[in-house]
């Protein structure tokens, strides 16, 4: 059984645990100089940045990490082999600061507490947090403040969770009645389920990914629209001293946007384009 699986057939934190082929200290651009190997880690149930197909990762991110093994392979001019893991997002940042791969390739929402430990690479994608809900609700459900009093689902540890909280919390303060409950799930999907069986009312995710989701899924889920008008950026995440294979990811980022092919992909996968700033996107403190 592979270590992925059984991180996530066990449950165990990957913090944990140390992965013996992977050294758990030192630079890591080092490293892939030194073996020619790279290891990612990916949440693959988040389409359609990356998701499972046939066995194999595929999406956005997939194809943005293409890219950027390209780019690692002229760098140390040799080719490089990525070996990408799927697992459970709850443990991939703890498992980044243990040293148990690489870098993270997965779309990880650029927050202020966040900043403050991880090293975040520029933005690939621009996202508002966005209210989604049954079809057969939205004559109910028209505007956030309809959320009085109803179970909101979001994926646990995710950009999405504080968001969710600091909401709640205003609508109390305005003397009305909050959430009825805020369950929070190990992944999307399972709200995705939840939502459409009844046991929750909306769901809480970025706005690009409910939007494909929603065209694929036409009459069963209805975009309500943003919960608040809080622009918010995803990016892929190295540990601090990895700032060289920061600086190389960034490089790449910004290549593509500027000759289209982040557009182009963007376009592929979402159905729209997004802008992606090249500065201004950290937060004061960030690292």
């Amino acid at each position: 059984m592979s270590i992925a699986a059984i991180v996530r057939a066990s449950g165990i934190a990957l913090a944990t645990i140390c992965l013996p082929a992977i050294a758990c200290a030192g630079p890591v651009m080092d490293k892939i100089r030194a073996t020619g190997k790279v290891t990612v880690a990916t949440e693959a149930s988040y389409p359609p940045f990356e998701f499972m197909q046939d066995g194999k990762i595929v999406g956005y991110g997939r194809d943005l990490l293409t890219e950027v093994i390209a780019a690692l392979s002229k760098t140390i001019g040799k080719e490089v082999t990525l070996e990408q893991l799927d697992l459970p997002f709850q443990g991939i940042l703890p498992g980044l600061s243990a040293g148990q791969f690489d870098f993270v390739a997965t779309s990880v929402g650029i927050n202020a507490e966040r900043a403050k430990r991880y090293a975040y690479t520029r933005p690939m994608a621009t996202s508002v947090q966005t209210v989604m809900i049954r079809q057969t609700d939205v004559d109910k459900l028209k505007t956030p403040q309809d959320l009085n009093g109803k179970i909101i689902g979001t994926q646990i540890a995710s950009a999405s969770e504080p968001i969710a909280r600091k909401f709640d919390e205003k609508m109390k303060a305005e003397g009305k009645p909050g959430f009825a409950d805020l369950k929070l799930m190990t992944s999307y999907p399972e709200t995705y389920v939840a939502l459409a069986n009844g046991t929750i009312d909306a769901v809480l995710q970025s706005g690009p990914a409910l939007a494909v989701l929603v065209k694929a899924r036409p009459g069963i889920f209805h975009l309500m629209g943003p919960l608040t008008d809080q622009k918010s950026y995803l990016a892929w995440v190295t540990r601090p001293e990895d700032d060289d294979l920061r600086k190389l990811i960034n490089g790449v980022f910004a290549d593509l946007n500027k000759s289209g092919k982040m557009s182009e992909l963007q376009q592929k996968w979402f159905g729209f384009k997004m802008e992606t700033p090249d500065e201004g996107y950290l937060p004061e403190g960030a690292l």
